[in-house]
């Protein structure tokens, strides 16, 4: 006889369904699993016995075979154990062969029988609930299981448990959806004083799902601008809130299994990675750009980080998606998220002070500022110079608009795109300007007579690429929108403009 239970195996955030087979036959005693399974896999057979012991259930004394088909699909975590365990459990009769006939089933477990907690369990339930199937997955879990919509979903704390269910002495309740998270507390921008072009872009920004470079010397407010940038933020859409956290799940960091609508801030040290900040590892885990997916990824000092991790931001931020290639498979994870960057102009960072400034000024800030790729600068629509503020204007500036009054015109803003790209590309999935390309970008972004001919000009004096072409027209949309003006005007075109980043041979040519 050979049992079958049904799991899943993830690939990115998708997942595969794999058959756990189990044949008892007669021969000497083993326990073997086959089907390309790592080591927390193999290790299982260790797991398995003792929890089945805990229940005072011995393994016959014959050859257990346990294959997980595809075989040629690599299988790697403990979430296997509960499945192999209930698949030898139905080989031994225990339980009847079309128990779980209708369950994915997933989850660790522990010497004493119990089920531990295991990542992914929302994309499982998801994918679970696609087929028209039940879950088992651990009591930890089910609230975040909860989230895909199942209605059929057992969560035991044990092995016991989910065997005393199936049997009828024992009624497993459906596990509620976990209570969704308290609102994040960020700091707000009424608490900053001067820096009214840096706070006009940052709406921008946040409006349009641009990306920004802030430059500036030490101490004029860099990091506290991008820190306050979520608090201006509108709350993600259902669609993007369950597939952030369907990543979260995979990485192991949805807390208590709670789906939220706030959007991710990741801001990683300068030391990071490259597989830290794009993903991969042994297991091909989500990075850093994958876990802002919807929301902001925050780099500062961005010349510290290692030429070659900045060069790998290029594809994510064209693409949307982190491709994390591997001999056996390429595993694709989205990473659609807006770049907040921050820079010193120059290795001491007072390139404009006479004062402060280095012996080697202008010439370092050419060498500093080459650290950053001509195409990763051209991918960044908007770039700001943020100046010192001196301790006099602290004292006598009065304090800014705060984050509730900026995030009231970055939503009406966004409003008007929700409406404009359900109406022109409903099935696109795009919601936001700096995501309109192609077709759709020359439909809603057309500027009048004067903003085309002094777009025309620009290209040839500032040496505009078609990237760098696209990326204005994008920033001029969000500008109208902002507005509430439907058609695009020569300011538009010239706001924008005034935001692309200068030829860095002109700025030093000028200084010299």
């Amino acid at each position: 006889m050979i049992a079958t239970v049904k799991t899943v195996a993830f690939e990115g955030i998708d997942a595969r369904p794999v058959e756990v087979q189990v044949q008892i036959s007669s021969g000497l005693p083993a326990f073997t699993i086959v089907g390309l399974p790592d080591k927390a896999v193999t290790e299982a057979r260790e797991r398995v016995r003792s929890a089945l012991s805990a229940l005072g259930l011995g393994l016959p004394a014959e050859r257990i075979t346990v294959n997980l088909s595809p075989a040629s699909m690599p299988k790697n975590g403990s979430h296997l154990d509960l499945s192999i365990a209930l698949a030898i459990l139905t080989a031994m009769q225990v339980l009847p062969a079309d128990t779980l006939s209708n369950y994915y089933v997933m989850g660790e477990l522990g010497l004493d029988g119990s089920v531990r907690a295991v990542n992914g369990v929302l994309p499982a339930a998801v994918f679970a609930n696609s087929e028209a199937c039940g879950l088992v997955c651990p009591y930890e879990c089910g609230g975040e299981a909860a989230w895909a919509g199942n209605s059929d979903i057992l969560a035991p704390k044990s092995l016991l448990a989910l065997i005393n269910h199936f049997k009828g002495s024992q009624v497993l309740s459906t596990p509620s959806i976990s209570k969704a998270c308290a609102p994040a507390s960020y700091a707000d921008f009424r608490d900053i004083k001067g820096q009214e072009g840096a706070k006009r872009i940052l709406e921008i920004a946040a409006a349009g799902g641009h990306n920004v470079l802030m430059s500036g010397p030490p101490g004029s407010g860099k990091s506290m601008l991008a820190s306050r940038f979520p608090s201006i933020l509108p709350p993600m859409s259902a669609m993007e809130a369950l597939e952030t956290s369907m990543i979260a799940s995979v990485a192991g960091l949805l807390e208590n299994g709670v789906v939220s609508k706030e959007r991710p801030f990741r801001d990683p040290h300068h030391s990071a990675s490259l597989p830290a900040l794009i993903g991969g590892g042994a297991r091909a885990l989500p990075g850093e750009v994958s876990l802002a997916n919807g929301g902001v990824l925050f780099l500062d000092e961005l010349p510290e980080f290692a030429r070659t991790t900045l060069e790998a931001l290029r594809q994510p931020l064209e693409s949307g998606k982190a491709v994390i290639a591997r001999a056996q498979a390429h595993i694709s994870y989205p990473a659609r998220f807006q770049l907040v960057a921050a820079m010193n102009p120059c290795k001491c960072g007072y390139l404009s002070d006479e004062g402060l400034a280095c012996n080697r000024a202008p010439k370092c800030a050419v060498d500093y500022q080459s650290k950053i790729s001509g195409p990763l600068y051209d991918r960044m629509d908007l770039h700001v110079e943020v100046a010192a503020v001196s301790p006099t204007e602290l004292t006598s500036l009065p304090n800014g608009e705060s984050s509730n009054e900026i995030a009231a015109r970055v939503q009406k803003a966004r409003d008007i795109q929700q409406d404009r790209f359900e109406r022109l590309a409903a099935d696109s999935g795009i919601l936001v300007n700096a995501h309109a390309d192609g077709e759709l970008l020359t439909t809603i972004a057309s500027p009048d007579e004067k903003g085309k001919a002094l777009l025309e000009r620009a290209v040839g004096q500032m040496h505009l690429s078609a990237r760098g072409y696209h990326r204005v027209l994008r920033v001029a949309r969000t500008l109208a929108d902002l507005a509430g003006e439907e058609a695009i005007m020569v300011h538009h075109i010239a706001e924008a403009l005034s935001y692309r980043r200068p030829s860095l041979m002109t700025a030093y040519q000028k200084t010299a």
